[in-house]
């Protein structure tokens, strides 16, 4: 059976962004071509006259808002961001209505996958000049599947000053209520939005539990994704592995499931999910024997078979991709052959 867990949050003021779309992207097929004239404006580039240069007091800072609840923007994050001359934001839409909820008055303009990587010379050139700017994200943490580590990178690069405003973070607080083994943990964003990729990338992490990996497992999801998701969870780790699927966290419709990664997967299969969702996926058993089992049957099929010609077999018998189980039977058969 499942453990459904819904919070009335009490204390706290009802949340403007509760029912609302979802705040963090998932990975889709966009183009640039096909974001919102927000996206892409002539604040792409910023003059270099338009706030007077500080010496020595620039930075970069990345400040965390609330993953839904205002009541979480911190005093330290308004104060950050009240002191700045320039926000970097995903979408100026959302930062503004944040900002307008304290009344702060700062230049923003965007910042996304399609437009960082040519921005960051210019934004490096500001900061040298002694500007302060902040990298926020539409919701949670910055960086943490959204936009950004390219120009921290660049400005660590350059020796400026980067700091962080810590806060709300969707992962970790999903964590903390799941249920599940809080540490250690693997965090991986969002998964290939296609099923083929997908699938791929689970089973991947699937041969490196086989090779010892012992995690929670924690993604974002899409909503209209979350069954199918759920379906290859089950599928490629087990239907019985324990999981658990976090929704509108912070929020007046919070909720959190906890079930079997095969019984959640029903339970989405015929009750359409809302909302911003988070979900994790308990380490495996101590008795599995995932790894012993991969590696025998690959020893086992190379002793008569091709390294391809193994790993097509035993990948169908083990439910992992074929590149993933012939890149493990590359190193069975190199180590067999040393020497």
């Amino acid at each position: 059976m499942t453990d459904s867990s819904s919070s009335s949050l009490p204390f706290q003021a009802p949340s403007p962004h509760s029912g609302a779309e979802p705040a963090r992207h998932a990975p889709d097929d966009t183009t640039p071509g096909d974001m919102a004239p927000d996206d892409v404006t002539s604040d792409d580039v910023t003059s270099d006259d338009e706030t007077p240069a500080r010496p020595g007091q620039g930075g970069l800072a990345l400040v965390s808002t609330p993953i839904g609840n205002l009541g979480d923007f911190s005093d330290r994050a308004v104060a950050t961001l009240s002191g700045t001359d320039l926000v970097l934001c995903e979408d100026t839409r959302v930062t503004a209505r944040l900002l307008a909820s304290r009344a702060i008055t700062v230049r923003t303009e965007p910042l996304h996958d399609h437009n960082e990587q040519q921005r960051i010379p210019a934004l490096i050139a500001q900061l040298e000049r002694g500007r302060r700017i902040a990298i926020v994200s539409d919701a949670g943490t910055p960086l943490l599947s959204d936009p950004g580590f390219r120009l921290v990178r660049a400005a660590i690069a350059a020796d400026i000053p980067v700091t962080a405003v810590p806060g709300p973070n969707a992962a970790i607080t999903a964590l903390t209520l799941s249920g599940l083994p809080p540490h250690p943990f693997l965090f991986s964003g969002f998964l290939p939005p296609r099923t083929a990729a997908r699938r791929e990338a689970l089973g991947r992490l699937r041969a490196a539990e086989q090779a010892g990996l012992s995690a929670t497992l924690i993604w974002h999801e899409a909503p209209h994704r979350l069954d199918a998701m759920l379906a290859d969870l089950a599928d490629i780790f087990g239907a019985d592995r324990p999981a658990a699927v976090a929704r509108e966290l912070t929020k007046r419709f919070e909720e959190v499931r906890r079930g079997p990664a095969g019984t959640l997967a029903a339970w989405y299969a015929q009750n359409a999910a809302r909302g911003e969702i988070t979900v994790l996926l308990g380490p495996p058993a101590e008795d599995d024997s995932g790894a012993d089992d991969l590696d025998s049957r690959l020893r086992a099929a190379l002793a008569s078979l091709s390294v391809k010609d193994a790993a097509a077999l035993v990948a169908g018998a083990v439910n992992l991709p074929r590149r993933t189980v012939y890149a493990r039977a590359l190193e069975l058969a190199r180590e067999r052959d040393q020497p």
